[in-house]
């Protein structure tokens, strides 16, 4: 019996233009009356959440940044973190400043990025939504590393973001990514886009799910994960009903027991009238 749903939000709970379509929104609130937890499970930090669009909402809990932190949605209390420390992060981003890329760094719940990645951001092929999202909701930094050294910050996630050149090849991803990939102390999946996305070591959505329901006495066979990208991929396979949106990534479609539409075409809104049809739920 269904008693927990869990959403991401970009590519999965909002469309494109990273609004809230009403269809998903009835679903939800149709959910939530019948006592089950919605959360939410995303790569942004608690305090980039689109709370506008998620208010009125009944939801409980955010997993956040990739399952470095939980959040009591409704307060903004964290309850769980678990952040890459200040004297493993620093000597990363002394290497990733040198890249040409845009990097945006998730600390406290906050976002912030170096004011030298800013002009980059245009360049990305990703949604105009998403360009404007990026632009509009960070705090930029001159000097990043002195911000994180002087107040002795860990950071719940970096996401670096890369634009093409001229024959679609994105500038340094390779050679990031195995730098990256040779430090035990991280983790790096992609939350699409050609993005790379760092954590601290053992951290993901799945993991993170795992202690929310130890949290609430909800058995993992009892909840419905749904999802799109490579950071949802754990989460999906830990939840008793792992979905993954007809815009997925190919892994995420392979390992997923149910396919539901896209994000353009309320996806999440078909999968959670899916299964409440099947009686699956507790009433």
């Amino acid at each position: 019996m269904t008693k927990l749903i869990s959403l991401d939000l970009d590519g999965t709970l909002l469309d494109t233009k990273r609004k809230l379509p009403e269809r998903n929104r009835r679903a939800i609130q149709s959910a939530t009356q019948k006592g089950i937890e919605v959360i939410i499970s995303t790569g942004s930090p608690y305090g980039l959440m689109p709370h506008d669009d998620l208010g009125g909402l009944d939801i409980s809990y955010a997993i956040t940044a990739n399952g470095s932190a939980i959040y009591e949605y409704k307060t903004g209390k964290c309850i769980y973190e678990e952040s890459v420390d200040t004297n493993t992060i620093i000597p990363i981003l002394k290497f990733l400043l040198t890249k040409d890329m845009h990097l945006d760094m998730f600390i406290q719940g906050k976002g912030y990025c170096p004011s030298n990645t800013k002009e980059i951001v245009g360049r990305l092929d990703v949604p105009k939504a998403r360009r404007t999202y990026i632009l509009n909701n960070r705090v930029w930094l001159d000097d990043p590393l002195g911000f994180i050294e002087e107040n002795q910050l860990a950071i719940q996630k970096i996401t670096m973001n890369f634009y093409p050149n001229g024959t679609g090849e994105l500038v340094d991803r390779k050679e990031v990514k195995e730098y990256l990939e040779n430090n035990p102390m991280i983790r790096l999946v992609s939350g699409g886009w050609g993005n790379l996305e760092l954590t601290k070591s053992g951290v993901d959505k799945g993991k993170a799910l795992k202690i929310l329901c130890e949290k609430l006495e909800i058995s993992l066979g009892d909840t419905i994960a749904i999802g799109d990208s490579i950071n949802d991929l754990d989460i999906i396979k830990v939840a008793g009903t792992g979905v993954a949106m007809k815009n997925a990534m190919s892994e995420v479609l392979d390992a997923a027991d149910y396919v539901t539409g896209t994000n353009d075409a309320c996806g999440v809104a078909e999968a959670i009238e899916h299964f409440m049809s099947m009686k699956r739920v507790v009433l």
